[in-house]
């Protein structure tokens, strides 16, 4: 097969070569190596700079030349068509990038590839933002090892001794299953972790919670790069009614209760005190003589003073206890809920009620007193959650009569009373 003119190579007198499309012109040259062997070069302009593409053989080195001169005389074409506003717009970005030293060009190589790949420009944002913040620089720290120190910071900054044996309980099983530094703990790692524990929705929330203020306080301190539990799946707490517990009931409560717990049951029975705010309460705030409860701003949970009032029945069932001094209850929170309560509610054989005996006492105090601002006074909150929590849920004075006249002196006549009124 004869070959065409153009795919023929030039004699040694014909270099350079010149290789021609439109008004564009590519130039050939031909060089000898050290080794004495040819070798072809195509001129082009990249970056303002004469570039030499080098070939060995000249039949390629003219095809590549040829396709550069077809491709620039296209883009001499373009470049004619091009508009001022096009034309300002590629001198500003070339300003710009010119601080990275690149040019144009290459970002828009570099942009399309990432492009096809991830689709458009908002995805591509995103990814880069992931990146930056998955690889901040931070300092190693096994999760076991933040929870300490998070404990140790909360503890000298006066937090609560209830509040830090709740983080303590809960956040020592999170050091446990995570058993890896803080910033290699995932999203997907915390969340896999709170759906293979099947906690109630309370217990969900309550642990991504705990969870959440443990990694923002890694991220602040620099052992994680961000907070893997912000994305975490949120679970909705639907609350219950309000429940409360008869006169009988809590007669058999406090005729079960053991004496160190019987004070925090009748205490949040007869007084309506928070369980939180009696494992913070001391002797010492429980005036006996003056009849009434002083509530310290550091004590309660909402940050405000307030005094409640001890009536005739809490008087009666505290006055063992009127030499006593130092913390009311003096276990820890997690025996306060899961050793106190339980265990007197499975003596008394009652089922014992989430909040009941402060709900109780707000009931039955509506009911004796009909002041909800009084009431919420004594409760510390508003009249109008005492109004649309616990009107109505005791009807009759005389039930409210009986709840206050359960005595450690006759429990067999409040039984006797109580078991009369629901028969």
């Amino acid at each position: 097969m004869t070959k065409r003119k153009s795919q023929q190579p030039a004699k040694k007198a014909d270099w350079p070569c010149h290789v021609k499309v439109g008004g564009t012109t590519v130039s050939i040259y031909r060089r000898e190596t050290p080794k004495g062997s040819d070798n072809f070069q195509v001129v082009s302009i990249r970056d303002g700079k004469r570039v030499f593409e080098s070939y060995p053989d000249a039949m390629v080195a003219k095809q590549e030349a040829e396709k550069l001169a077809k491709r620039l005389s296209e883009w001499g074409t373009k470049v004619a068509d091009i508009t001022r506003e096009q034309a300002g717009e590629y001198i500003s970005a070339a300003q710009g990038l010119a601080r990275f030293n690149v040019t144009v060009p290459a970002v828009a190589a570099t942009a399309i590839e990432c492009l096809n790949m991830v689709g458009d420009l908002p995805t591509l944002t995103a990814a880069c933002k992931f990146y930056v913040a998955r690889h901040k620089k931070t300092t190693p720290k096994r999760v076991a090892d933040v929870v300490l120190e998070l404990l140790e910071v909360k503890k000298s900054r006066g937090a609560a001794p209830s509040y830090l044996e709740d983080l303590r309980s809960r956040l020592t099983r999170v050091g446990e299953a995570f058993c890896k530094d803080a910033h290699t703990v995932s999203t997907a790692d915390v969340q896999a972790w709170l759906d293979e524990q099947e906690f109630s929705a309370q217990g969900y929330t309550d642990y991504r919670s705990r969870l959440h203020l443990l990694f923002n306080f890694a991220v602040a301190r620099g052992y994680a790069s961000d907070n893997p539990v912000a994305k975490v799946e949120r679970v909705k707490v639907r609350s219950g009614g309000v429940s409360i517990f008869t006169p009988l009931e809590i007669a058999k409560l406090l005729a079960a209760a053991s004496p160190e717990f019987l004070p925090c049951i009748a205490l949040g029975a007869f007084a309506g005190i928070r369980s939180a705010e009696i494992e913070r309460l001391e002797w010492a705030d429980v005036d006996l003589v003056g009849r009434y409860i002083t509530i310290g701003e550091e004590k309660a949970k909402t940050p405000s003073r307030r005094v409640v009032p001890i009536s005739d029945n809490l008087a009666a069932w505290l006055a063992p206890y009127a030499d006593r001094q130092g913390p009311i209850w003096a276990g820890s929170h997690f025996d306060f809920y899961h050793g106190g309560q339980q265990a007197t509610a499975e003596a008394a054989g009652v089922k014992w009620k989430s909040n009941a005996l402060r709900h109780s006492y707000a009931s039955y105090r509506l009911a004796l007193t009909h002041d909800a601002g009084r009431v919420a006074g004594e409760l510390g909150n508003s009249a109008a959650v005492v109004h649309k929590h616990y009107k109505e849920l005791v009807k009759k004075t005389a039930d409210a009569e009986r709840w206050f006249n359960v005595r450690p002196e006759a429990p067999a006549n409040v039984v006797a009373m109580t078991a009369a009124a629901n028969a």
